[in-house]
């Protein structure tokens, strides 16, 4: 980890932290709130906040190209990887959304080597190791899940890391924090419109416990979680991005035996240790191959979901809740 520049750095362990604590959040949410309502006025209020403050800060309007990019983005990585996630979580159980979540590297090193950034050997291998911890983890419970409920988790996942690669490098989005703004403001816009198509409403009223989690979940887990993944990809290989998809249930575990006194057995030390070694395999991989092939080699831009981008990486730990 020493190795990586601090701002990296921060946005990484933003990322690990923050995306595995909002699972805690999205359950007493989702007390009031039905899935995709919550989802979208989460992000809406986030695109607003980010984008209010920086236009008083004078930064520009996107150009009407930067906002259809935007529009796509938002779509692919907050409508399609949040709102298919949402469909899957009432049929498909937490062990195989898990399994599912962890599958998400091996897509997102597909989708970028179709546009001829392969992983280098050594982040193969640190893929494959942190994809045997997360199986490891969720292995202690049920793997059941209806056939439609398993696409539509799938579909969320292929999304997600679609939307990540091409917000590098096919579309055009607006430089910096303008470009997360306009993509949670269309992506919450897009959502909020599916929640009124399906007809969602208020489940039960709207207490102060239900306003805190929600409100963490805009300024954490959409303003800085989102954020930073969005600044990783920029800066640092698609395989040490999507580790997240193996960080962010052991944080989970590690919150609910703090704040909610679940136990950790054996057999989830043991996938942390598993998924510990593969953050270090990817994290020090980039270093290796500069090594081998002098300092001359570039850093990739790389690649989910999402943020499904973050409610893909609260089921995973929505087994221990």
């Amino acid at each position: 980890m020493r190795t990586l520049p601090k701002s990296v750095l921060l946005a990484l362990l933003t990322v690990y932290l923050v995306w595995g604590s909002t699972y805690l959040a999205i359950r007493v949410a989702l007390a009031a709130f039905p899935p995709f309502l919550l989802m979208g006025t989460r992000f809406l209020a986030a695109g607003i906040l980010l984008f209010g403050w920086l236009k008083l800060r004078g930064t520009p309007n996107p150009t009407p190209r930067q906002w259809r990019d935007a529009a796509v983005i938002g779509v692919l990585l907050l409508g399609g990887g949040m709102g298919l996630t949402a469909v899957a979580e009432q049929t498909v159980s937490s062990g195989m959304t898990a399994v599912f979540i962890a599958c998400s590297p091996f897509i997102l090193a597909l989708w970028v080597g179709l546009f001829g950034e392969w992983p280098a050997p050594r982040e193969w291998v640190g893929i494959l190791i942190g994809f045997g911890g997360a199986v490891l983890l969720a292995s202690g419970s049920d793997m059941v899940g209806q056939p439609a409920g398993v696409l539509a988790l799938l579909g969320a996942i292929i999304c997600w890391n679609l939307g990540s690669v091409l917000s590098q490098k096919k579309l055009t989005l607006a430089p910096g924090a303008m470009g997360f703004a306009s993509e949670m403001l269309l992506g919450g816009v897009f959502l909020i419109g599916v929640a009124l198509l399906r007809g969602e409403r208020f489940i039960t009223p709207i207490t102060g416990e239900v306003w805190f989690a929600w409100a963490y979940l805009v300024v954490a887990g959409s303003l800085l979680g989102f954020s930073a993944y969005m600044y990783l990809l920029s800066k640092v290989s698609p395989a040490l991005v999507s580790s997240y998809a193996y960080v962010n249930p052991i944080i989970a575990v590690l919150i609910g035996g703090w704040l909610g006194g679940e136990s950790v057995g054996r057999r989830e030390m043991a996938a942390m240790a598993v998924i510990l070694g593969s953050v270090i395999l990817l994290t020090t991989a980039k270093r290796a191959q500069k090594k081998v092939h002098g300092e001359r080699a570039s850093i990739p831009a790389g690649p989910p979901t999402g943020a499904a981008g973050d409610t893909m990486l609260e089921l995973a730990g929505k087994r221990q809740a």
